[in-house]
């Protein structure tokens, strides 16, 4: 029951305005050596397809039958070889999805209305899951842990591929920055620790600590009652997490700085190596002088570096006042792929705006925008490059082709595996998905 409903919830997700179906009457309709496959099952994963967009073609359940299997022949190897994950990892992987999932319903009360399950039920639900998937990401993990692409792999993938299946690049683009940050005056830190102090007060005189936060904290999280979610201490700012660990649950931290900006911290609960914590976060407010100081620093290293008196690397490693750039000369690294380019829909809209009419290596004007931890700075930016539209190729592109070929690899090399482990494994199959036997299973029919 537990599992059936942790996948009507990750199905229903894929689209909120989709009316939650019926549920269906459970049987089993396959084992793969001790454990079960239930019709819930495959009918969970057909809704989540269909909610997806993707086509739903005439074969999908029997697709999804078999993922199912292959599956289970996962959790089997598992078994034998006495995979488990940590409860802690399980909980933090459960949190950050929860998390994610009530952003998108707008908050926890609306998703318990929606599935008439309190948060706790729907933790218990979905935690099944999520260990059953790192586990088998696990074992699937050490399967294919040496497989490997060399430069010859990567041409014979690339001249295999049908010319209407190599990806189409978009424009990217390769920046490096300068940030300067405002400074801030005595009186605008002062007024607002002040301000968090006066919440603070108001907190231990017995007012709702999450309510304040919806109010009048300006962290991400701040719709969430300013629930951050089970984070593990390493995954947290040092500060932030200091004073974290010195409280007991319901207690409410002094003011903290961190490189977010200034906080008090209420401990929520914690798990063994993990915590929950509730958070107001301010910034001081920089005045029109100080940002003027920001903004003419950065005019001023920009005539410089466009005078050829200064390189643009040197630059940023020598003035730039953000430590994660600076360090590479300025280079922007994309969080999504963990390369120096960019497509343009993937920058921030002021950065986009900034350099999409440039030309390459120039230098935009500076300009007002946010860090990473969402805090006011000014930046400069380089154009380092920029790649035209273009099918991907092997010299433009090898790193995509690269991970492509290996991620071909890899499945072929899944698929052995699968094949060589049915021959050993007991699976039955229910007669009504007798069709969906490939062409390597053996198996008995109900």
């Amino acid at each position: 029951m537990k599992r059936r409903f942790a996948y009507i919830l990750l199905g229903a997700l894929l689209s909120l305005n989709t009316v939650a179906q019926p549920l269906v009457i459970d049987r089993v309709i396959g084992v793969v050596g001790d454990f079960n496959i239930l019709q819930s099952d495959i009918e969970q994963d057909y809704l989540q397809l269909k909610m997806s967009g993707r086509y739903v073609g005439p074969d999908a359940r029997c697709d999804i039958y078999n993922s199912f299997i292959e599956r289970k022949l996962l959790m089997t190897q598992a078994k034998i070889d006495s995979v488990e994950v940590g409860p802690d990892m399980v909980e933090m992987q459960m949190e950050s999805r929860l998390n994610y999932f009530i952003g998108q319903f707008g908050s926890e009360e609306e998703m318990e209305a929606y599935f008439n399950k309190s948060i706790f039920d729907i933790k218990d639900d979905l935690r099944e899951a999520i260990e059953e998937q790192m586990i088998t990401d696990q074992v699937r993990n050490t399967i294919i842990e040496d497989v490997s692409t060399t430069p010859s792999d990567v041409k014979s993938f690339y001249r295999s591929m049908e010319s209407d299946s190599i990806p189409y690049i978009n424009t990217e683009v390769e920046l490096a920055q300068i940030v300067a940050y405002p400074k801030y005056s005595d009186e605008a830190v002062f007024l607002i620790k002040e301000r968090l102090l006066e919440l603070r007060k108001r907190v231990q005189d017995g007012e709702d600590f999450g309510t304040l936060a919806i109010l009048y904290s300006e962290a991400p999280e701040a719709a969430r009652r300013g629930e951050i979610g089970f984070m593990m201490r390493s995954q947290l700012d040092k500060a932030y997490a200091d004073a974290a660990w010195s409280l007991k649950a319901g207690q409410v931290s002094k003011i903290i700085e961190s490189s977010f900006g200034y906080h008090i911290i209420q401990l929520v609960e914690r798990r063994g190596d993990m915590a929950n914590t509730r958070h107001i976060l301010m910034n001081p407010k920089a005045d029109a002088n100080a940002k003027q100081k920001a903004i003419y620093k950065l005019d001023s290293l920009k005539t410089i570096v466009e005078a050829d008196s200064l390189s643009f690397d040197w630059a940023a490693k020598r003035y730039s006042e953000d430590p994660e750039t600076s360090v590479n000369g300025g280079l922007l690294v994309n969080p999504e792929t963990r390369a120096s380019t960019f497509e343009l829909d993937q920058l921030p809209t002021k950065d986009y705006y900034m350099i999409r009419n440039m030309q390459v290596e120039k230098l935009s004007e500076p300009y007002e925008s946010t860090d990473h931890n969402h805090k006011l700075c000014y930046k400069v930016l380089y154009l380092k490059s920029r790649i035209e539209p273009h099918r991907a190729n092997l010299k433009q592109d090898y790193m995509l082709l690269d991970g492509l070929a290996l991620m071909n690899k890899n499945r072929e090399v899944m698929q052995d595996w699968y094949d060589e482990k049915k021959k050993n494994t007991y699976i039955r199959r229910d007669i009504a998905y007798s069709n969906c036997t490939d062409s390597g299973q053996q198996s008995s029919q109900r």
